[in-house]
């Protein structure tokens, strides 16, 4: 959660009664355990949690049990009593709390808040009580514990979590809960998280056979299945499709490269952390890539440049790799490996609002493919502060690439928010926030301009003055990558891909083994067609074939036994449960070939 939206979340009603909420938890844990070490608990997006270190393991069982004191606590209708005090009143009053103590040093010393997250000011140090607990806390609070509906709160689970997120610190014990302004909140909030359950891209992409982990090949490094790599394969046909129209080239680059090349790019040492660490060979630093990005500037920088051949599209679904924290991993959605949608547009000042909006316009082309029709464009802009830090150190380039694409964004009738202090470090950009079908919230694509690392490569062009000019970079990835996209649409599509995705299109299924035959002879003729055709001749019965085929989420069942093989046609069921009997091969190879062509969305 950003900045700006956190701090307008701090201001409503519901993230007052989460906050309280935690304490009220706090309270009925401590109580549970009184030789526990409480640390920090605060609000999220759909909730709220508290860490703990405790004697010992909690179960579901306690769950309950805190829940159930919760309600007590909560009927006490108690006062939340805020008091401002000094950094020597805290230690005494958390003298045997050692993670309390810590964070009071930090306020101390004006260096983080609660949270552990750095402060711009040195801030007060003030406590909160309601009833008999007592908690380090900068608010805010309702006012009463009147005001936490006790329908409307519910404990979710249990999980691990080191202190502070660092994995050299102890892992705690992590309570997720939940809280809500009514009842009819929560329990909307909970059948939107059933259905999130079925739309698991976890779960789905293993029942689908679409993707693996696997232990010893590593965490955050899927394996694709053959059904997976379909998948892949399609989504490349579209993006090559789009982009050969809209004029990018295809280039292709090691994964392996110097240190050389990201020293000069500015990514090392800045960037150390999220790379994978460094192999020596002959007395050379060698780095597993995490961006294309220098690779392509150098491509680009291998000849001469004029501004007659400018704009320069370059793309590749090239692998990279990144060391994301093991409990920042997440399915495929937050992964080591990833093959992303990328390309790089060189192009001069005077081209840059076509280009970037060209970039703008496949973003909603395929949106409206894949029926996304709730998506935010955020405008990512620097801060002052960061400058020379966060950001390359060159203000007034900051604000005139900024104002570059506000008058692109602008210009084009596109919406669009800003944010502060989120941009890359060589410029501002546009993120991309969706929405899938359920609601559930995903970031997705990136539009970001450069106009610092092209001069690190000394790229230029001769303009129409003969004269060097260095060139603007657009870096886009409209379809994310590979394994954020795929997960992306899992959940989107609740596995039920429309007729051109799905890994398989056609099961054609024989009634009796006298129909093995035609059954092959029909599943060639789709495949000779461009279907994706399996034949189904195993010795099950027709109507587990029919469930295995459903469960699989195949969008057409061709079932065939004698009256339609002595007819030569066909019995159709379509996986939205309508059935056509007696129609010919013919007539239903035209009907799916119009839907892949069309990547139409009905069946």
């Amino acid at each position: 959660m950003s900045q700006q939206i956190q701090e307008r979340y701090e201001d409503t009603q519901l993230y007052k009664i989460r906050h309280s909420t935690a304490h009220v938890m706090a309270q009925a844990v401590m109580e549970m355990f009184p030789d526990g070490k409480p640390t920090i608990g605060p609000p999220v997006e759909n909730g709220f949690y508290y860490d703990f270190d405790l004697p010992r393991n909690l179960t579901p069982e306690d769950l309950e049990a805190i829940e159930k004191r919760m309600r007590q606590i909560v009927q006490g209708k108690h006062e939340f009593k805020k008091t401002v005090i000094s950094a020597e009143e805290a230690k005494k009053i958390f003298a045997n709390q050692p993670y309390k103590l810590e964070l009071i040093e930090g306020l101390e010393k004006g260096g983080m808040d609660e949270y552990g997250n750095p402060l711009k000011e040195k801030p007060e140090i003030s406590i909160y009580q309601q009833d008999t607990f007592t908690d380090l806390c900068r608010g805010p609070h309702v006012q009463t514990t009147k005001e936490i509906k006790q329908d409307a709160f519910k404990l979710m689970s249990i999980a691990g979590a080191y202190w502070r997120g660092d994995e050299n610190n102890k892992m705690l014990q992590r309570i997720y809960g939940t809280a809500w302004e009514s009842k009819d909140q929560l329990k909307e909030y909970l059948n939107q998280l059933e259905e999130a359950k079925k739309r698991d891209h976890r779960k789905l992409g293993k029942d689908l056979e679409i993707f693996i982990f696997d232990e010893e090949v590593g965490p955050g490094l899927p394996l694709w299945l053959p059904n997976g790599g379909i998948i892949i394969e399609e989504l490349e046909k579209l993006a090559k499709e789009l982009e050969e129209k809209a004029g990018y080239s295809r280039v292709r680059t090691p994964n392996i490269t110097k240190e050389d090349l990201f020293l000069r790019s500015g990514h090392l040492p800045y960037y150390a952390e999220s790379m994978y660490p460094p192999m020596e060979l002959e007395g050379v630093k060698y780095y597993i890539k995490p961006m294309n990005c220098p690779m392509h500037h150098k491509i680009f920088g291998a000849k001469g440049r004029s501004y007659r051949d400018l704009p320069i599209r370059l793309a590749e679904y090239g692998t990279c790799y990144r060391y994301e924290k093991s409990g920042e991993l997440f399915g495929l959605m937050r992964v080591r490996s990833m093959q992303m949608n990328d390309a790089h547009i060189y192009c001069g000042e005077d081209q840059f609002e076509q280009e970037f909006m060209g970039v703008i316009d496949l973003y909603k082309k395929y949106f409206d493919l894949f029926g996304i029709d709730k998506y935010v464009m955020r405008l990512s802009l620097h801060s002052k502060q960061g400058l020379g830090k966060k950001y390359v150190d060159n203000e007034p380039l900051w604000v005139k690439t900024e104002d570059m694409v506000r008058r692109a964004m602008n210009n084009g009738g596109v919406p669009y928010v800003e944010r502060e202090d989120e941009a890359a470090f060589y410029g501002p950009k546009i993120d991309v926030q969706i929405w899938s079908a359920i609601g559930r919230e995903f970031s997705l694509a990136t539009n970001q301009v450069d106009f610092a690392v092209p001069p690190r490569f000394d790229l230029k062009f001769t303009n129409k003055e003969g004269v060097d000019e260095i060139p603007l970079c657009i870096h886009r990835a409209p379809l994310s990558t590979h394994e954020r996209m795929v997960g992306f649409l899992l959940e989107h599509y609740a596995g039920n891909f429309p007729v051109w995705l799905s890994p398989e299109q056609v099961r054609v299924i024989s009634i009796t083994d006298a129909q093995n035959e035609y059954v092959e002879k029909i599943a060639a003729e789709l495949r000779e067609n461009g279907i994706r055709a399996h034949a189904d001749l195993s010795a099950s019965r027709m109507n587990a074939k029919i469930r295995q085929a459903q469960l699989m989420k195949v969008p057409y069942m061709v079932v065939v036994g004698d009256n339609e093989m002595q007819a030569g046609q066909v019995s159709l069921r379509v996986r939205d449960g309508s059935q056509e009997n007696n129609i010919s091969l013919a007539d239903f190879i035209v009907r799916v070939k119009d839907r892949i062509s069309r990547r139409a969305s009905e069946l």
